[in-house]
């Protein structure tokens, strides 16, 4: 961090692993002090670890109010919480279809709506979504995740109609094909099919979104609201 670069007081939702704890990481780094609020309450050293469920508001609030107490008001929001319950659209429960809508969209809100209550009384904020390419380009076998994830656009650019002229911005950060746990299980095969269609010939890392996510988090993105970041090698190319 630079010495004219704002120190924040940072919340990231699912922040234990993979691509949040990579988050977590790199916000440590460039000198914020960070809250990691996830299910399990584990955080990477250097954060403060919240057991948190992002389909509970008042367990948001409490959340909230425990990186307040330490860090002081929040004024950067990652909300990456995410589930995935994959399975053709045929075949696909109300049960499948609630539990990914209650914490992928509808936890993202509750995330959102007590973050930018601290931001406006702050002056000024970040809101960072973590998307996926699938939101805009679609998959088969993931309706519900696919939903949620294009619905964050939505949700994103509206709070920054609603907020912007306050200095608060909202952006998504839309990751393709990243080499996380989830992504470990695939079959050799699978990952180079998946590969073939990726102009960058490569899958990316967490270091890769999480690059993204600092730079929407930093001073220099002051005017930027509104936008869909890709971190995908090429392979949405805008959707």
């Amino acid at each position: 961090m630079s010495e004219t670069e704002t120190r924040r007081s940072v919340l990231v939702t699912g922040g234990s692993r993979g691509i949040g704890e990579a988050i977590v990481k790199r916000l440590l780094a460039d000198g914020h002090q960070v809250a990691c609020a996830s299910t399990s309450g584990k955080a990477p050293e250097g954060a403060l670890g919240i057991a948190c469920d992002v389909t509970d508001a008042a367990a948001v609030d409490a959340a909230f109010a425990e990186a307040e107490k330490a860090h002081g008001p929040v004024t950067v929001v990652v909300a990456n919480a995410g589930i995935t319950k994959d399975t053709l659209l045929l075949r696909m429960s109300d049960a499948d279809w609630d539990a990914v809508v209650d914490v992928n969209l509808k936890g993202s809100f509750r995330v959102a709506k007590r973050g930018v209550k601290s931001m406006l009384r702050a002056r000024g904020g970040r809101i960072v979504f973590i998307g996926s390419v699938v939101g805009l380009k679609g998959s088969p076998g993931q309706v519900n995740y696919a939903s949620t994830k294009a619905g964050l656009v939505g949700m994103a650019r509206s709070i920054a109609r609603e907020v912007g002229s306050r200095g608060i911005t909202a952006n998504v950060v839309a990751p393709g094909f990243i080499e996380t746990e989830m992504t470990g299980v695939l079959s050799d095969e699978l990952k180079a099919q998946y590969k073939k269609e990726i102009p960058a010939g490569r899958m990316g890392s967490v270091d890769d979104v999480a690059a993204a996510v600092a730079f929407l988090a930093s001073d220099d993105a002051a005017y930027i609201s509104g936008a869909v970041v890709p971190v995908d090698g090429g392979l949405g190319m805008g959707h």
